[in-house]
């Protein structure tokens, strides 16, 4: 019985070691990565201790917008509506620290103070006095943060299925914590694992190509972020939303997919409880990144409020 025991025992850790080897994905070199999603106009910037990876274009003299992705995305994510706007305005996008090629924080610090301070540094850094913000989801409501704490350097606002209010079950200024099954991201990240992660995200699989998956793994696998994602997880505490979405000053835009899976359009109740200048605008057939499902008709409606007198 115990040499059956034993090689059970055996059997049992070669197959662990095997399924170990199999999953095991280790972060991506961070030369190949820049080489591959950082050529111009890609730049980096040093700003609050944080090497930011950011992208400035469109005319210097015109109306600035600073676009804030969601969680786990990057920059990338806005390309086709950086495209549209930089007609008509200077539009700056990063990699929010902890994603992407901005990688982790020095600090560990993934605060929305600290987010605070790092966007009004960029923009001290970039000589951009007041801009329009646009954020989507976690990008949302490091936007509102922003508008709330700094109400002299927004001029306009665009939350996108902006996140802000407790889900059930979370409490407010508690970290929800990481999942048992989470704590193993540093160490893999199975494709399949991935695309269940991501697609919910879009209404339309079909713009959930195979080029943008594997931009969203690569993003992923850039050094440190898996690690970075744990530590904001562990960390990060939400605070009540209504006392700074009652100081915002700026003309908000709410703009939702009315096929939100991720934030449904139902919780743009909760803002428009809150907001005192804002407008709503739910695009049917869209999911939670309408700027990558449908760039043309969501970037029209922002542009147009942009535009307002």
């Amino acid at each position: 019985m115990t040499r059956v025991l034993t090689w059970i025992a055996a059997a049992l850790l070669v197959a662990l070691l095997a399924a170990a080897f199999v999953l095991y994905t280790p972060d991506r070199p961070r030369a190949a990565l820049e080489a591959r999603y950082a050529a111009p106009p890609s730049r980096f910037v040093e700003v609050e201790g944080t090497r930011l990876h950011i992208r400035d274009t469109g005319p210097r003299d015109e109306q600035a917008v600073l676009l804030l992705h969601g969680f786990g995305s990057s920059l990338h994510t806005w390309d086709e509506w950086a495209r549209i706007l930089e007609a008509r305005f200077r539009v700056i996008r990063l990699d929010l620290p902890g994603f992407g090629l901005t990688g982790a924080d020095p600090r560990a610090d993934y605060s929305d103070t600290r987010a605070v301070a790092i966007l009004a540094g960029l923009l001290d850094t970039l000589s951009v006095p007041r801009a329009d913000v646009i954020g989507s989801s976690m990008g949302g409501r490091l936007a509102w943060r922003f508008a709330a704490e700094k109400p002299d350097r927004v001029r306009r606002l665009v939350l996108m299925a902006p996140d802000g209010f407790a889900s059930a079950g979370f409490d407010y200024d508690r970290p929800a914590g990481v999942p048992l099954m989470m704590r193993a991201l540093p160490w893999t990240l199975p494709m399949p694992l991935l695309r269940g992660g991501v697609a919910p995200a879009y209404a339309d699989q079909a713009a959930l190509t195979d080029a943008v998956l594997e931009r969203y793994r690569d993003m992923m696998l850039a050094p440190g972020v898996r690690q970075a994602i744990l530590d904001r997880m562990a960390t990060h505490a939400l605070a009540r939303p209504e006392p700074f979405l009652r100081r915002i000053q700026a003309p908000v835009l709410l703009l939702w997919g009315q096929q939100d899976r991720m934030v449904p359009a139902a919780h743009a109740a909760d803002y428009e409880r809150e907001l005192r200048d804002r407008r709503t605008v739910i695009l049917p057939g869209l999911g939670h990144v309408p700027m990558e499902e449908d760039p043309a008709r969501s970037a029209a409606v922002v542009t147009d409020f942009l535009s307002a007198r």
